[in-house]
């Protein structure tokens, strides 16, 4: 194995900002910093909400130019939403926001012909609303969707222009509701009863395939000295960000969070139980046979939309001042629907609690300490869950992304779960992503080489939990009566 250091590019786009890291990897070392961050501003036009896909793609190559010589660049983002092209490969419109209205209502008409729990079984996915297949559905008779030859996943997408070669990575393809995370492969009977055209998606690549050579005109564009390979990494960022929890052994629940909170548990094999499916657990395909199972909560997008309400305030001072109201005076579902679209978030929260007999939240505070609660009673329960549907005990949360910066959420998860929670690394997406270029490069080994590698190098916090959970169980529980 080669001892040379060498340095690697982590393309990681979030739903409200992108960045361009640099990793620099030997067997012993891992160091990694920022050479570009960029906004990721959805537009709203006539026909609904867009990603401004273009931006992006600007925003990559201003990142490719500031972090300079690079052995290999590597691009994970976002799941389920794309780009469809035509018969030459131009991009025919801005991608769709899976916030957008249009799929309201479409799981329905879909579940008419494959009934939900047939659906899960085949896919083992979760329901959400904006999941691809529902997507492709809503998309039918467009005139957008009929001139289509080609859909490629946004970092998919990105790739394609990069290198001018198509695919269609697998850990993002597994939360399409179109592959079998059994075989690892397409469920051709899902596409055959729905009507989905599987070849309107680019071959399959794994984690660590080689995925092109940066073109020409990128090589010029960003001053690169080529050739330049990219690598295919676990191009949703989930799956990057699970491949840097930096677990020790099997026995472990992870929690990646940021807009959103994923939590579950990484298994050997998928759980397509019709509990499972009641409990709206999904399995997504995560590094060397993995399975993420785990569930969708709706994360901090509910304190971002409050901030952002509220004119940004100082996010340090609020917390302090959150950390000092009574805990658990109310609580709402974190996972509940009803908060996924924008605006007007702390008046939501208010009607909330209001609805369900609780003390309405009046002050910033009093909000900002609802959200935190409801959030660690999320995870607490989806940590629960997941261990009874799956039969795998676990012994310590890891929390890993955007929320480790947030020590009052990171305390109440484990105040709320009854266990130790580890924190850390802030920018797992990016670690994991550069790990696996790392690895196709023969740096580092396997996945649990890979972990040693990351609890070695990065840092870490470690929350015990405080008192007991009969007050959590007791908020559990009037949740579920309201």
């Amino acid at each position: 194995m080669s001892t040379a250091v060498k340095s690697y590019a982590a393309v990681d786009l979030g739903a409200s900002s992108g960045r361009v890291m640099v990793g620099r990897v030997d067997p012993d070392s891992l160091e990694l910093a920022e050479a570009h961050r960029f906004p990721n501003r959805p537009v709203r036009v006539p026909e609904g909400l867009r990603w401004d896909v273009l931006g992006l793609y600007a925003g990559v190559l201003d990142g490719l130019k500031a972090a300079g010589a690079v052995d290999s660049v590597g691009i994970d983002s976002w799941a389920v939403d794309y780009g469809l092209l035509d018969a030459d490969g131009a991009l025919l419109g801005n991608p769709v926001h899976y916030r957008d209205r249009r799929t309201d209502g479409i799981a329905e008409k879909v579940w008419a012909t494959l009934p939900a729990g047939e659906l899960y079984a085949a896919t083992g996915l979760q329901y959400a609303p904006f999941n691809t297949l529902y997507q492709l559905t809503a998309a039918r008779g467009s005139a957008q969707f009929a001139a289509a030859k080609r859909l490629l996943l946004i970092p998919d997408l990105l790739t394609y222009w990069l290198t001018g070669r198509q695919g269609t990575e697998l850990t993002n393809a597994s939360t399409t509701q179109l592959i079998d995370p059994g075989t690892r492969d397409w469920a051709y009977g899902v596409a055959d009863r729905l009507g989905v055209d599987l070849s309107l998606f680019a071959p399959l690549r794994r984690p660590g395939d080689a995925a092109g050579m940066l073109r020409p005109e990128v090589l010029e564009e960003t001053g690169l000295t080529g050739p330049v390979p990219v690598t295919a990494v676990g191009s949703h960022d989930t799956a990057s960000a699970v491949a840097a929890v930096p677990a020790d052994g099997e026995r472990f629940a992870y929690i990646c969070t940021g807009t959103w909170s994923l939590a579950g548990l990484e298994l050997d094999a998928p759980v397509l139980t019709e509990e499972s499916r009641a409990a709206n657990f999904t399995n997504e395909l995560g590094l060397d046979g993995t399975v993420r199972y785990l569930r969708n909560i709706m994360g901090l997008w509910l304190l971002q939309e409050c901030v952002r309400a509220w004119g940004a305030p100082d996010l340090g001072a609020l917390l302090l001042e959150a950390g000092k109201v009574p805990a658990l005076r109310s609580v709402v579902d974190a996972g509940d629907a009803a908060f996924l679209a924008p605006g007007r978030m702390p008046e939501r929260i208010a009607e909330a609690c209001r609805d369900s007999g609780q003390p309405v939240p009046a002050t910033r505070a009093e909000i900002t300490r609802c959200i935190l609660d409801s959030l660690a009673l999320a995870h607490r329960k989806a940590v629960e869950d997941a261990q009874r549907l799956a039969g795998h005990s676990v012994d310590v949360v890891h929390i890993v992304g955007g929320g480790t910066r947030n020590a009052l959420l990171c305390q109440l998860t484990a105040d709320a779960c009854g266990l130790p929670v580890v924190s850390g690394p802030t920018e797992a997406a990016a670690l994991g992503n550069v790990l696996v270029q790392a690895r196709a490069h023969g740096l580092v080994g396997d996945l649990a080489g890979m972990r040693r590698l990351l609890t070695r190098t990065q840092s870490l916090t470690r929350y015990e939990p405080r008192g007991d959970t009969r007050r959590w169980r007791a908020a559990q529980a009037r949740l579920a009566r309201d």
